[in-house]
């Protein structure tokens, strides 16, 4: 047989395979395409989808020189027909890109089925570990925050998922006010009972403006307390700034002794105060102690047109 009568050899298996392959990746991507159109016909017809979540609200419900209280509230709502857990909750304090705080709130609860729920996440700063970590936080100083709030969900259809949240801001590092007994007033004097203005200057430290509400405080002439004054009128005390209060007080000379003859005579007595004082801020309301110690002040007459004699504290 020549060669020109030899059987043409055709590879029909080659071919046959080649034409599975084509329809058997057809068919698979046809499979595919079936099963994700028919699973979002069902997340429509039963109505699964992805929860949201906000912040709407950032309160400092206690604020003093030890910590801040803050409560950050996160509005969560649940698109689905069935209740989601809210399996965890992650949150971070920062400024300017350090920590402050961070910590972890398991099982905080569940959202219920098509509805919303406002999850309040309770956070506290400590000032103390604040300014030993970082020591260019001065007392005083208002610092910017971030807080980054992740939180852990369990979805059907879904699976888990973490929803991210940021909200930013600022907040104080607050410093007691300093304090001085400029000079005490008389009204009316006896040696039974005494009724007299304090003259008190008080320094405001912070970098924010204070509204003194009210002042409570203990007095202290040569060692005797004299007992407990309170403020008269509230006033405003710019930041970094300086006013003067008067706070009336009803005491007896005749328990100081000795020491009474050197405040007769306009010489310096020493004196404590220690108290507390009641203040609106812009970060909210805040008690702030207040304490003066070896101090010294000098007693004056009223003159009977009101004013004051600065020539009664010379001998």
């Amino acid at each position: 047989m020549s060669s020109s009568d030899k059987p043409e050899k055709v590879d029909r298996g080659t071919k046959e395979e080649k034409d599975d392959k084509e329809e058997g990746g057809g068919f698979m991507d046809k499979v595919k395409d079936f099963i994700q159109d028919i699973g979002e016909k069902i997340e429509d017809a039963i109505g699964f989808g992805k929860p949201t979540a906000d912040v709407t609200a950032i309160h400092l419900p206690c604020i003093n020189l030890d910590k801040a209280d803050i409560v950050v509230d996160v509005l969560i709502k649940n698109p689905n027909p069935v209740p989601i857990p809210l399996i965890d909750i992650n949150y971070l304090i920062e400024s300017d890109g350090r920590k402050l705080v961070s910590g972890l709130i398991p099982d905080a609860g569940t959202i219920h089925a098509h509805g919303e729920e406002t999850v309040k996440i309770p956070l506290t700063l400590i000032y103390d570990d604040i300014k030993s970590t970082y020591n260019d936080i001065e007392p005083g100083s208002i610092i910017p925050y971030r807080i980054k709030v992740d939180l852990l969900v369990d979805v059907p259809v879904f699976g888990r998922l973490t929803l991210p949240l940021e909200k930013t801001g600022e907040i104080p590092v607050p410093y007691k006010p300093d304090v001085d007994l400029d000079k005490i007033k008389f009204e009316s004097f006896s040696f039974e009972e005494t009724v007299a203005v304090l003259h008190v200057k008080i320094e405001n430290l912070n970098d924010f403006d204070l509204g003194l509400n009210s002042l409570d405080c203990e007095i202290w002439l040569s060692d005797v307390s004299i007992g407990c004054a309170e403020l008269g009128k509230s006033a405003t005390i710019a930041k970094k700034g300086i006013s003067y209060v008067d706070i009336p007080i009803t005491f007896r000379p005749k328990d100081f002794g000795s020491a009474l003859w050197d405040m007769i005579r306009g010489k310096g007595t020493g004196y404590t105060l220690k108290g507390n004082v009641h203040v609106d801020t812009p970060f909210g309301a805040m008690k702030l102690p207040i304490s003066k110690e070896g101090g010294t002040t000098k007693l004056k007459k009223k003159k009977e047109d009101g004013g004051d004699d600065d020539d009664d504290d010379e001998d």
